[in-house]
């Protein structure tokens, strides 16, 4: 079991897969989570890059794409377009880190993992999403804590009111604004690997 203290309510704007991933890598990689307008313009850049790993590894994903492989990468560069499994599983290849993907469970305070992609970029400190179903996911925060059940609960925001959840929000924003996180440049990590 994992207890989680908290998640981060992600903006359902099309972009939520690959804001989340973002936040996620930053989290992993030791940043304070990116500004809104910066969390968006790195979504936008891991989509392309995303958009990009699926044609170099055309052979090997070609067949799971659901219709023609040209127009699905096509419309996949659009940041409207939700991303799902395919997606994740090129942002692992595109960030070279492993992705878990949580889920609720019929308990009000319990996750599931429901998947995880990049296992061969290792298995310790996973870039973690929470998939609420209906194609949104959302970003989870640190700090983990090991228990024993396959079970993890942990305490979201999405549970509060969405007054409250803006007000978290705003104050996390707050925060990386007072810390002086607001380039790009500072999340280099998301940069193209060798």
């Amino acid at each position: 079991m994992v207890r989680m203290e908290s998640g981060l309510g992600i903006p359902g704007d099309g972009r939520c897969l690959f804001r989340s991933v973002v936040h996620g890598a930053c989290l992993r990689a030791g940043k304070p989570c990116p500004s809104e307008s910066i969390q968006k313009e790195l979504a936008d850049e891991l989509r392309s890059k995303v958009a990009d790993e699926f044609i170099r590894r055309r052979t090997d994903t070609e067949w799971f794409l659901e219709g023609d492989f040209d127009t699905y990468v096509k419309q996949i560069r659009k940041p409207h377009i939700w991303g799902g499994e395919p997606e994740l599983l090129m942002c692992s290849h595109v960030l070279r880190m492993p992705i878990t993907v949580y889920m609720s469970t019929d308990s009000s305070d319990g996750l599931k993992i429901i998947a995880e992609y990049g296992q061969e970029y290792g298995k310790e400190n996973p870039i973690r999403v929470l998939y609420h179903g209906y194609g949104h996911y959302d970003a989870l925060q640190m700090p983990l804590t090991k228990t024993k059940s396959k079970w993890v609960t942990f305490w979201f925001i999405a549970d509060a009111s969405w007054k409250n959840r803006a007000q978290i929000v705003h104050e996390k924003l707050k925060h990386c604004i007072e810390n002086k996180i607001h380039k790009v440049s500072d999340y280099s990590f998301l940069e193209d690997k060798p």
